[in-house]
């Protein structure tokens, strides 16, 4: 690894990284940041992606809806629901526990 050159794991450098319920059958995800840097570091290595929501939940990348909010300093991703909420097969009614796979996302910081 180069000098000045850092792995890090998102749950170390996001302040918020949340799941919920966009409707009953779309989860959103956030990954919010406490400062204006590490948004803008994380930002420009390409980390978070609407690829990398898809390859994460094993969904289309065209199905994934992506955006970043500079002013909030925070990316969110939605998915489409494996299953309706409420169904019968959801484990996880509010689709608060969905965002664990991005915890240990590592990223490259320069």
């Amino acid at each position: 690894m180069e000098k000045g050159s850092d792995m890090a794991k998102l749950k170390d450098l996001a302040t918020i990284i949340r799941s919920k319920n966009a409707g009953a059958f779309q989860l959103t995800m956030d990954i919010i940041f406490g400062d204006k840097e590490t948004y803008e570091k994380v930002k420009q290595t390409g980390a978070i992606s609407r690829k990398l929501f898809a390859t994460l939940y094993k969904v289309p990348e065209n199905e994934v809806e992506f955006v970043e909010y500079d002013q909030a300093y925070a990316f969110k991703g939605t998915i489409p629901r494996w299953v309706a909420s409420g169904d019968l097969k959801d484990s996880d009614i509010y689709g608060a526990q969905q965002h664990a796979p991005l915890l240990d996302v590592e990223i490259f910081i320069e």
